[in-house]
């Protein structure tokens, strides 16, 4: 399936992806294809690596990046690159959506960081740490940026509207 300005963005983030991720090994086929979509996995452990990675991806094809913290501190980086070679490209953090990217999906790091807190206090105040339950993600979020849907053509469906917690106009 090609990539179309005019096709919603659900439709084709989901059926041919990308990621970049900072592994010294990539996945294995087998972890592929149990995934579903035809994944391309592109490594990047340096800058320039990083560089390489976008000037080769298939303009066509959208990429997930991960949460590696190589990435994370590289917003301003990313996205220009996204956007120099219009790439359509999912993020972990919202902070890649105010820095002009795409769209981001994940948890709020604000409230990861708040919970740390409150488990460091019980800590403090005498809990012993085995006693305390395991946290998991209970919410996350969706940030989406139309002007960079706009300057890369693509129609964002009001169903997906509708479900982000943020839209940057």
């Amino acid at each position: 399936m090609n990539w179309c300005p005019q096709r919603p963005l659900s439709r084709y983030l989901l059926t041919r992806l990308a990621t970049l991720l900072s592994l010294k090994r990539g996945l294995r086929g087998t972890q592929r294809k149990n995934l579903g979509v035809k994944l391309n996995v592109l490594n990047a452990t340096n800058e320039s690596e990083i560089d390489a990675a976008f000037a080769n991806l298939d303009r066509q094809r959208p990429l997930v990046i991960s949460t590696d913290s190589f990435f994370t501190n590289r917003p301003a980086q990313l996205v220009a690159l996204a956007a120099r070679h219009g790439v359509p490209v999912i993020y972990a953090y919202r902070q890649f959506v105010s820095a002009g990217g795409l769209l981001s999906y994940g948890t709020n790091v604000a409230d990861s960081h708040r919970q740390a807190g409150v488990y460091a206090g019980r800590i403090l105040k005498g809990e012993k740490p085995a006693d305390l339950p395991v946290q998991q993600v209970t919410r996350v979020e969706m940030a989406i940026n139309m002007k960079a849907a706009k300057a890369l053509g693509l129609t964002v469906p009001l169903p997906l509207l509708g479900r982000a917690d943020e839209v940057v106009e």
